[in-house]
């Protein structure tokens, strides 16, 4: 049997693009209904979606689902959903699906995967996702953040880099993977245990996550180990700009056969 599992939906209304990009509408509906929606089709016992905005909340508690309003000055958002797991009193195995407010396209089986990653094993106290690069080109864009796995699936590092490296391969420009390991891109969605947020919100932020600009590898700065699960493929991006809400609403409306 499954362990239980809840999600927790940070959304927030400032945004530098896109200006209270939860509540705008994509095929009929605000952004967070969809978001809101990924969650119960994934099966969590308890969907929470925190914020700290008061039209949010009102939206969401008119969909039907919990909102809670939480501190404005948390530094991500991570921070919010351990003020969210303190506010609940959730125990300390309680295991916590971090779903982005702005993906409303996320496959429910995703959820359901990482939070399943996190619950099949006891070294790590989170767990992420990640699938195979198939275009080479995304092996050197730095915006595709790469994962090198243990053989036992942890984390070794996260780097916008191209890693591993290939000394022969790579020693001249336009050279090409040997196909010898796959290329891991990660998937940016996690699924925590509360005892983990509890510690994480007590670690200082480290040089190596500021060089990088990759707030994960504060865990592994920490010595701290990260499952991943490889999933079959990348899912489809969210909204970041007005030209995604239109990518996303188009391929939501074909969906709905509209």
């Amino acid at each position: 049997m499954n362990q239980p599992f809840k999600v927790v939906i940070p959304a927030r209304y400032a945004s530098t693009r896109l200006p209270g990009k939860p509540l705008l509408d994509i095929a009929g509906q605000p952004m967070i209904a969809h978001v809101c929606a990924r969650a119960s089709e994934a099966g969590a016992e308890q969907v929470v979606i925190a914020t700290d905005d008061v039209r949010i909340l009102q939206t969401v508690q008119d969909l039907g689902f919990t909102a809670v309003m939480t501190r404005p000055d948390h530094q991500s958002g991570t921070e919010r959903i351990a003020e969210v797991a303190e506010s609940f009193g959730w125990a300390q195995d309680t295991i916590i699906v971090n779903l982005q407010g702005d993906e409303p396209l996320i496959p429910a089986a995703y959820i359901r995967d990482v939070a399943a990653a996190l619950a099949g094993q006891q070294h790590a106290g989170i767990a992420t996702l990640a699938a195979e690069i198939q275009d080479p080109e995304e092996i050197f864009n730095p915006n595709a953040v790469k994962v090198v796995l243990s053989k036992q699936g942890y984390a070794l590092y996260f780097s916008r880099a191209p890693i591993p490296w290939e000394r022969a391969a790579f020693s001249h420009d336009g050279g090409t993977p040997s196909g010898a390991m796959p290329y891991l891109r990660h998937i940016g969605m996690y699924a925590y245990r509360v005892s983990f947020l509890r510690r994480y919100c007590h670690w200082p932020a480290s040089v190596l996550e500021s060089v990088e600009s990759l707030e994960q590898l504060r865990i592994l700065w920490q010595g701290e180990a990260v499952r991943v699960q490889v999933v079959a493929e990348t899912p489809p991006a969210g909204v970041d700009t007005p030209e995604d809400l239109l990518r996303v609403a188009a391929i939501l409306r074909a969906r709905a056969g509209g």
